[in-house]
């Protein structure tokens, strides 16, 4: 018989056993937190019907619901006050039918998405949280820095729900990448300027929430790549790999308005990764100018027509809804007439 103390076990068969408790302990707390969701639909839809009863529907529906708080709040807690019962009631006529509901969704990230009226953006959200596993806090991020607004700057309603339906890969990259970029998540101070190196130094020590804002499939691989031709030597500030464009990405920074040698010199950086880093099966490099302004007319005539290189600016604090708003509606309005005039 083999000694015991001589027998080894694969490290793979600990990390195994540990992923299979691991995960049995989340599809736990996840299936609890879905009864909780299915518990508050149904209390949703029991008030609905109820409420349906009452000759003035308005005024029935505020006395029914006050008064249900008044019954059951001391006896279950402060969770089935009047405010929690109106969202029960608001839940069901925003998703009246239950074999609709995700399991992979909590109550909290639904109470987000029940204030979204607009069901296509709605729908957005609701896809991107599954596909990318976005705990309650990033969802409520990613809707305060309207990111599905940002999305259609440079792409149709279409586009950006088929992407994130997963009916087809990204085509380009403008299907995934923002412009602009929120980066209020660094946490940098209000200040008249920065140097370039802050700003990197900033965002590699929130790389996690730098690749949320990049888009779905990016991953780091380096910081100021070194680029040696012949004896010149050029350092790229970032670069990653995006798994559904399946390239290279070039970030370069610039905290002043860009110009058009900024965009020569990304241009050379793409091209070297073009040339020497990129797999034959790969798709060409894409380039990333992050700005603090741009001139798009200027990048426009800098660059070719088919150029994978997109300037996108950012912003260190969040604009108010209003601002975004009226800048996505000012693209949108552009892009239609000119549309319009191209028809004529």
């Amino acid at each position: 018989m083999a000694d015991e103390n001589n027998l080894s076990i694969a490290a793979t068969f600990y990390t195994d056993i540990r992923d299979i408790i691991q995960n049995a302990k989340m599809a736990a707390v996840r299936s609890v937190d879905f009864q909780r969701v299915l518990m508050y639909w149904q209390l949703g839809e029991r008030i609905f019907t109820e409420e349906q009863r009452g000759q003035d529907r308005a005024e029935y529906g505020k006395y029914l619901v006050k008064n249900l708080a008044k019954e059951i709040e001391p006896e279950y807690g402060s969770g089935f006050g009047v405010r929690q019962l109106e969202l029960c009631r608001q839940f069901y006529r925003t998703y009246p039918i239950a074999n609709a509901l995700r399991s992979q969704l909590n109550w909290y990230q639904y109470r987000l998405l029940i204030r979204i009226d607009d069901d296509s953006k709605r729908e957005y959200y609701e896809l991107e949280i599954v596909n990318n596993n976005w705990t309650g806090r990033e969802l409520e991020r990613q809707i305060n820095s309207s990111l599905y607004e940002r999305l259609l700057l440079s792409n149709n309603k279409d586009a950006v729900l088929a992407v994130a339906r997963k009916e087809r890969l990204p085509e380009n990259p403008t299907e995934i990448i923002k412009d602009p970029m929120m980066l209020e998540f660094l946490g940098l101070k209000r200040q008249a300027e920065y140097y370039e190196k802050d700003l990197e130094n900033a965002i590699i020590k929130h790389l996690q929430e730098f690749l949320l804002e990049l888009g779905n499939g990016f991953s780091f691989v380096a910081r100021q790549k070194r680029l040696l031709l012949e004896d010149d030597e050029f350092f790229a500030d970032m670069v990653f790999y995006n798994r559904l464009l399946r390239c290279f990405v070039v970030v370069e920074i610039k905290t002043t308005k860009i110009t058009h040698s900024d965009l020569g010199q990304l241009q050379m950086y793409v091209n070297y990764f073009d040339r020497v880093e990129k797999l034959p099966d790969e798709n060409p490099t894409v380039g990333i100018l992050l700005c603090a302004d741009k001139n798009d007319t200027v990048v426009k005539f800098s660059l070719p027509e088919d150029s994978n290189i997109l300037a996108s600016k950012y912003h260190l604090y969040l604009p108010t809804e209003a601002d975004l708003l009226a800048e996505v509606n000012e693209v949108l309005s552009i892009a239609e007439l000119k549309e319009l005039q191209g028809n004529k």
